[in-house]
C-alpha cells in the first residue's frame, strides 16, 4: 500500500467515522479466534480493512471468490507472510467474516474454500 493511497483511504474512513449506516461485523464459526491468532501486524491490517468495509469502502487488496458464493471476497494481507480473510458484505446490514487463515501455498487450499462455502451456506440458509 503506497503512502498516498493510505492517506486517501484514511480520509475516506474519517469521513465515514460517524456514518450511521455502518454495517455490523459478524464472525461465523471460529473466524474471530482464527483472526486473533494472526500476528499483531497482520491482525491490525485485517482490522483496518474490515473497518473500511463496514464503512462501505473497498479493501486495499482483494479479489472475488465466486466459487464460494455471490458477493464473497477475499482480503489479501501481505504482512509477515500471506494472510487471507474471506467475507461477504452484500447481505442485509452486516459484514460476515466467513474464514480467516494463513495462506501457505500459491493456490488456496480446497479445505479453506470448502469451509468458507459451508459457512456461506449456513448464513444464507438461516435467512440473514
Amino acid at each position: 500500500m503506497n503512502g498516498l493511497y493510505f492517506i486517501q483511504h484514511i480520509a475516506e474512513i474519517y469521513k465515514n467515522l460517524y456514518n450511521r449506516n455502518m454495517k455490523q461485523l459478524s464472525f461465523v464459526g471460529s473466524c474471530l479466534d482464527d483472526l486473533r491468532n494472526f500476528p499483531d501486524e497482520a491482525r491490525r491490517a485485517a482490522g483496518f480493512e474490515l473497518y473500511a468495509i463496514q464503512c462501505g469502502l473497498e479493501p486495499s487488496d482483494w479479489k472475488p471468490i465466486q466459487s464460494i458464493g455471490p458477493g464473497v471476497r477475499e482480503i489479501r494481507i501481505h504482512v509477515l507472510g500471506e494472510w487471507r480473510v474471506i467475507y461477504v458484505a452484500k447481505l442485509k446490514d452486516a459484514v460476515y467474516v466467513l474464514h480467516a487463515f494463513r495462506k501457505k501455498t500459491q493456490k488456496t487450499s480446497m479445505i479453506d474454500i470448502e469451509l468458507a462455502r459451508q459457512r456461506y451456506k449456513l448464513i444464507t440458509k438461516v435467512g440473514i
